[in-house]
């Protein structure tokens, strides 16, 4: 008998969970991930970018191969209660970080684009720019531009007081970071 009311009970789960939408939050690794929206980076640099998602601990390094390689993450909570940061560096060691860094508050994404971590003057990040822009042309997410040269791009981070370059978008919004020029 108590198999059978076991059974119900999982039926009874699955249709309900079938008639969810499909951008409900699912749980992996401790971290609670949301359907429809995240971040897609393309490298246009002609080296190597090396890439760690950064929640409570730092993920597994990544190659992002020169050239148009890319790297694509869906939003995610931290299990701590605090961001996300994507670091992006030319080598392996970690020097010299640019950051992509989210929070999800409700259905908006906390986005930014922080040069904090980066040595000023020479970098191939600043020397041939960066640019985060909605996938959607019609969103009203705005755009963070920092051209070729500009060691003084006010999109970003450039100190820790500068919560101007911190934008915000709806949930479901998948932003294109791109690393240099468009090939």
């Amino acid at each position: 008998m108590m198999f059978t009311k076991s059974l119900g009970f999982a039926a009874l789960f699955t249709t309900i969970a079938s008639a969810l939408p499909q951008d409900m939050m699912v749980r992996r690794q401790g971290m609670v991930r949301r359907d429809g929206g995240g971040v897609k980076i393309t490298n246009n640099l002609q080296q190597d970018v090396y890439a760690w998602s950064v929640a409570g601990d730092v993920g597994p390094m990544q190659t992002i191969t020169s050239s148009g390689g890319t790297y694509s993450e869906t939003w995610r909570t931290n299990p701590n209660g605090g961001g996300i940061s994507i670091k992006l560096a030319l080598d392996p060691d970690q020097n010299d970080v640019l950051q992509f860094e989210y929070t999800e508050a409700g259905d908006t994404i906390f986005w930014d684009m922080s040069c904090i971590d980066m040595q000023a003057g020479d970098n191939k990040f600043t020397e041939l720019g960066f640019s985060v822009v909605p996938s959607d042309e019609t969103s009203t997410c705005p755009k963070a531009i920092c051209k070729a040269g500009d060691t003084a791009c006010s999109a970003a981070y450039l100190q820790p007081t500068d919560d101007h370059a911190t934008h915000g978008c709806p949930i479901d919004t998948a932003l294109e970071l791109t690393l240099g020029q468009a090939a």
